[in-house]
């Protein structure tokens, strides 16, 4: 997109078109690719007045129109960088320079008020006509005569220099403000990454985090291991390392192996031969197969038999596997991300999960964190499930009122975002068609915990001063928690200095590991 008011007030060019004007009373104008004449101003003065008094009006800005694009035809034919044309509506001579950008044409600079031929008295008289016929003074038309130059060769050529730097200038700023603006887009686009990662949402340090490592390993072929409570969103990640890595035209696969017993699972991951078992009526492929050369996301790997494990560390370790039924082996390739809300490291020490298998998985960790973790992304995230239940309803976005979001934060979401996202929903619904939502339509569960954080931790008898101190203790517990350790912060939060937050800290003896238990 061309800005020509722009172009008309760039020192450069402002001082080209005075050198024009002042050694030649030249004046110069700009057009679109059409011929239409852009980036008029009632602040532009002009060399010449009968320039300044043709241009503003419609018969001869026609006029020009058609002189300009007869003047890019004869261009095109030719291998001229520019060409001079009588305006026939004028009578006097004009330069026409294209504008290119990018080998596509955008506009044209047009110089104009002075003769190329050297005999100018009939064209004098030509010019006194065409303005008198165009409603010009007596006055105005002797001052404008005065002003034309015959230009002869020598002239000529120093004056096609300067307008063709006039065309250069504007392609170059053109080329400057459109990287400039890619730039910009640029950061936005990285700022808004900040706080978005596909389709997980969050501007929480332990989010940053998250994207952080994902960036790291889109490229990787390693299995995956994700870690984190229900809803935390942790096939939105097996699907942001797959449809970000090598293998994102291929297959992404799903299947939660909590979803079958032993016999039904292997038959969906490793598929069976006809008359395997009672039902088995024809051949089906397994998953793996369907997932080779892509990504297959086993979800709750924690809920699978030793027997299971035993087989699909036979995968992991050797790309083979032998459908049920079958005594013909096959192989695949196929990047596991596996996913579990339980701690495989304890149930490795109690015998319930194979040891070689988990550090099979495990090769590169991720922990999603809770979002009772991360609460200053509450906003972020109410915001997107607001505009996602406005774009799938039709209607316009409502807005939760100040009380509603502090009682969110009070809240501990043990359902994490997928809790969060059906309370949003849930208020849209309720809320009908008022645009803003008050705390009183909140989940019961929500607005009770609201309540009991108002003495959250407080003793209702005995001495002040320990009842003060209780609540002190769990203010700051849970400040610490939910800032993740962020002391300056919290202090700022609290309206109290870092040190003597320090020293609170270690009076009530607030220790990292039990406040992260």
């Amino acid at each position: 997109m061309i800005n020509w008011n722009e172009f008309e007030h760039i020192h450069v060019i402002k001082k080209l078109k005075h050198v024009l004007q002042a050694w030649w009373n030249v004046d110069t104008v700009f057009t679109d690719e059409r011929g239409q004449i852009k980036g008029l101003d009632e602040k532009l003065t002009f060399a010449n007045p009968a320039v300044n008094y043709l241009i503003h009006k419609d018969a001869t800005q026609a006029s020009l129109a058609d002189l300009v694009s007869q003047s890019i035809n004869d261009l095109r034919q030719s291998n001229n960088a520019f060409t001079f044309k009588k305006w026939d509506a004028a009578g006097f001579d004009v330069c026409v320079f294209p504008i290119v950008i990018e080998n596509d044409f955008v506009g044209t600079v047009v110089a104009m008020g002075f003769f190329k031929e050297e005999n100018t008295a009939h064209r004098i008289s030509e010019i006194r006509d065409r303005l008198a016929a165009y409603g010009c003074s007596a006055e105005l038309i002797e001052k404008s005569l005065s002003k034309f130059q015959y230009l002869d060769e020598a002239n000529r050529t120093h004056f096609t220099e300067l307008v063709e730097l006039v065309a250069q200038e504007i392609v170059t700023l053109h080329v400057e403000i459109a990287s400039r603006e890619s730039k910009i887009s640029q950061l936005n686009s990285e700022l808004g990454n900040r706080f978005k990662y596909d389709n997980m949402i969050g501007k929480s340090k332990p989010m940053q985090s998250l994207y952080a490592l994902l960036d790291k390993i889109k490229f990787a072929d390693s299995t995956v291991m994700i870690q984190g409570e229900n809803g935390t969103g942790k096939e939105l990640i097996a699907k942001s390392i797959h449809y970000n890595s090598n293998r994102k035209g291929n297959n992404f696969v799903i299947q939660n192996c909590s979803a079958f017993n032993d016999n039904l699972l292997e038959s969906e991951l490793f598929g069976h031969v006809k008359g395997s078992f009672t039902g088995a009526l024809k051949d089906k492929k397994g998953l793996f197969e369907i997932a080779d050369k892509g990504t297959f996301f086993l979800d709750e790997i924690g809920d699978t038999s030793p027997q299971m494990q035993v087989k699909l560390l036979r995968v992991l370790q050797e790309g083979t596997f032998t459908p049920v039924g079958s005594t013909e082996m096959k192989k695949v390739d196929v990047r596991i991300v596996a996913a579990t809300n339980r701690n495989l490291r304890e149930m490795v020490e109690q015998g319930t999960f194979r040891e070689d298998l988990y550090y099979r998985l495990n090769v590169i960790n991720i922990r999603v964190p809770p979002l009772r973790e991360r609460k200053e992304d509450i906003p972020v995230l109410v915001d997107f499930f607001l505009g996602k239940v406005a774009e799938q309803s039709g209607k316009p976005k409502k807005q939760l009122m100040g009380r509603a979001v502090e009682k969110l934060y009070d809240y501990a979401w043990p359902g994490n975002v997928r809790e969060l996202q059906n309370e949003i929903e849930r208020l849209c619904v309720l809320a009908g068609d008022e645009g803003k939502v008050g705390h009183e339509i909140l989940s019961p569960k929500i607005l009770e915990i609201g309540e009991k954080a108002k003495v959250q931790g407080s003793r209702l008898q005995g001495k002040l001063k320990d009842a003060l101190e209780d609540l002190e203790r769990e203010m700051i517990k849970e400040g610490l928690r939910r800032t993740g350790w962020n002391k300056s912060k919290l202090a700022k939060e609290l309206g109290i200095s870092r040190a003597g937050l320090i020293m609170k800290v270690e009076k009530y003896g607030l220790d990292k590991r039990k406040i992260a238990r």
